[in-house]
């Protein structure tokens, strides 16, 4: 009998709070609460288990100790494949580039690791706001104009709507 998703949810988070380092006062955001308020956003608009699943786990690989055997020895290969698809890749230094990057990495592999990157800086938009962090906003406009620039047209989904809402509420940052 397959787990249910609130089991693999769960699981998923234990795995973070295990091998992501704890936040602090100095921390940009504390990742693991985070993480799961991607889960949670993608959980409470009805993607697919996937999808809901890379998302709680896409900050996996770049900011905890988990690896992508790990990950792949607990959850299925499209989930694995799409919190690759939205790993930043450090050795590219200059921002933009990482950016666009990414993004263009992510629309590679499909609409579903697209709609991850989304809602991961949704979120990020979301917090950075609430904190009044000018920075990191401008971070979030960086990745919310590549996500709108290099979407393909056929990738249709309302979560790029909820983007551009965020984008507009803070087009005075734009770089």
């Amino acid at each position: 009998m397959p787990k249910p998703l609130s089991l693999k949810f769960e699981e998923a988070v234990r795995l973070l709070a295990k091998h992501l380092p704890v936040s602090d006062a100095s921390s940009r955001k504390p990742i693991l609460f985070h993480n799961v308020r991607v889960g949670v956003y993608l959980y409470k608009h009805k993607y697919s288990e996937e999808v809901v699943l890379a998302g709680l786990l896409h900050d996996a690989i770049e900011w905890s100790s988990l690896t992508e055997q790990m990950l792949l020895d607990r959850f299925n290969d499209k989930v694995v494949k799409l919190i690759l698809a939205s790993t930043q890749d450090d050795s590219i230094t200059d921002k933009n580039k990482r950016t666009a990057e990414l993004i263009k990495r992510c629309i590679s592999n499909g609409q579903d690791a697209l709609i991850v990157k989304t809602a991961d800086i949704i979120d990020s938009f979301k917090w950075y706001a609430s904190q009044d962090n000018k920075d990191e906003l401008s971070y979030c406009m960086r990745n919310a104009n590549a996500i709108l620039r290099y979407k393909p047209d056929d990738f249709d989904d309302k979560i790029f709507d909820d983007l551009k809402d965020w984008r507009k509420r803070f087009s005075n940052l734009d770089e």
